[in-house]
């Protein structure tokens, strides 16, 4: 994979997050304290972005670090289960800790119901 890829793989993932969690460029600019058009050049792939400003925009999204890299190729697609389940989790990331117990609660009981 070269440099160019990469960029273009952690923009889109910062573009995917940002739509996910309803912000525009504006808005997520602000609560990271960047300017729009920077972030619009990093989910293009333009910015070379450092760590510390990968960070800034993670906490923005309320996601870690970890998760900017937590990308998927943009030619491969995503059945409609990877979909409910990509959007389940995203669900749980924003949760408090007791809902994500109740959560996982519940999916143990439909997954494997007590006879």
């Amino acid at each position: 994979m070269n440099e160019k890829e990469i960029l273009k793989l952690v923009g889109a993932r910062v573009k995917t997050l940002r739509k996910q969690q309803g912000y525009s460029q504006e808005s997520l600019g602000e609560k990271g304290g960047f300017h729009f058009s920077y972030i619009g050049q990093v989910e293009r792939g333009e910015k070379n972005i450092s760590l510390l400003n990968l960070s800034k925009i993670a906490t923005a999204l309320n996601v870690n670090v970890a998760q900017l890299f937590t990308y998927v190729h943009e030619d491969s697609e995503l059945t409609a289960e990877d979909v409910d389940l990509k959007d389940i989790v995203m669900m749980l990331r924003n949760a408090k800790p007791e809902q994500v117990r109740m959560a996982k609660n519940v999916i143990r009981e439909i997954v494997n119901p007590k006879g």
